[in-house]
């Protein structure tokens, strides 16, 4: 199934006459000038959706959302190359998941982005019959990278995030200690890498792991493979073990 979901997209820009001025400074203080801008954003984001066999949007009781952010051999116009790894790639070959999944595409040529996604979650959230405390992210390599940032830049989103053969922005994870550090320290991490990455090194994810735990996020593992390359994705997304873990997790 192939939905579209329309964003803002456009950017103005103010112009100005070039000029001379002069500026002066009193008792130490500059003066104060402000430039006006606005911005408004356009885009389309195709996604692959699997509902559980028992969804009905009468339940009383809503179902857990997990979304897949995939790498990045699987960007384009094609949405169905989402699904050839990770929980719909599970799911294709007659696994029976409890979750109602969401496989946005990442466009040519562009990388996963925070403004967007979290328009994507807030469509998702009033499209489907969807428990908001139980939101869970997983992504694989550049969806790895995805899953980091997205996940502990708006770890009030989600009940707990899986991120694969990725990486962490420091900054991301020190800015959050600030902004939403109850979130960020309550957050449930689970992260997997092979040893043998070539791609993406191991020390990526077990940087952003020690990070994570210097800054009092207790519930936060890494699994890694010791003979894996960089599919590790393959072997975590047919452990069963993962997926009760999520349905563990809660907000």
């Amino acid at each position: 199934m192939k939905t579209s979901l329309c964003l803002a997209t456009a950017l103005a820009l103010a112009t100005s006459s070039c000029c001379t001025m002069r500026t002066q400074v009193v008792d130490g203080i500059h003066p104060k000038h402000t430039f006006h801008w606005k911005s408004t954003r356009r885009a389309d984001i195709q996604y692959l959706l699997h509902l559980p066999q028992s969804y009905s949007p009468h339940r009383r009781e809503r179902y857990p959302l997990l979304i897949f952010l995939h790498g990045s051999g699987e960007r384009g116009t094609n949405v169905q190359r989402v699904a050839v790894h990770g929980p719909l790639k599970e799911v294709r070959q007659g696994r029976n998941l409890p979750f109602v999944i969401v496989a946005p595409q990442c466009p040519p040529g562009q990388r996963w982005e925070n403004e967007p996604l979290n328009a994507f979650l807030d469509h998702v959230l009033d499209e489907y019959h969807v428990d908001p405390d139980r939101v869970y992210l997983t992504g694989l390599s550049m969806g790895g990278y995805g899953t980091w940032s997205w996940g502990v830049t708006r770890p009030d989103r989600f009940a707990a995030i899986v991120p694969i053969c990725g990486g962490a922005d420091v900054l991301d994870i020190v800015l959050a200690k600030t902004d939403r550090k109850n979130a960020l320290q309550s957050l449930p991490v689970w992260a997997f890498h092979g040893a043998k990455d070539s791609v993406v090194p191991v020390e990526e994810s077990e940087r952003a792991v020690d990070l994570l735990k210097k800054n009092g996020v207790k519930n936060v593992k890494l699994t890694i493979y010791p003979e894996a390359d960089h599919d590790s994705w393959t072997e975590t997304y047919k452990n069963r073990e993962l997926y009760d873990w999520l349905l563990k997790q809660s907000r």
